[in-house]
């Protein structure tokens, strides 16, 4: 019997192997991504404290676009690059996720780097 291997499994494999070598710090946050069909989530990640310090994403209330496409993620990147500033934040550490680095992923960092995020 042909079993189908499941994707999100693998994901998670690659992200905790990933986690395992990157971690954020108040200077420094981890711009952390998780993308679903319809939407598109970012944060910034505090993780010797434990704590979320910006957060944005394309479910909220006055998006205004479509998430589960790449103007959509873009439009994410900027909006989490205007808070990050706002809150004085300028340096991050990308962490894809475990996606490939590649359409709305590759979209919400190019969108970062626009607003003026520097990784």
């Amino acid at each position: 019997m042909v079993t189908k291997s499941d994707s999100n499994k693998a994901r998670l494999k690659r992200h905790v192997r990933v986690r395992s070598k990157i971690s954020g710090t108040a200077e420094c946050p981890r711009l952390n991504v998780f993308r679903s069909n319809s939407n598109i989530y970012a944060q910034l990640i505090d993780d010797v404290n434990g704590v979320t310090l910006v957060a944005a994403n394309s479910a909220e209330k006055d998006f205004g676009a479509n998430g589960g496409n790449k103007e959509g993620a873009r439009k994410v990147g900027q909006l989490i690059a205007k808070r990050a500033a706002d809150k004085g934040i300028t340096d991050v550490v990308f962490d894809r996720g475990g996606y490939i680095y590649h359409g709305r992923v590759q979209e919400l960092a190019e969108g970062a780097r626009e607003g003026g995020l520097k990784f």
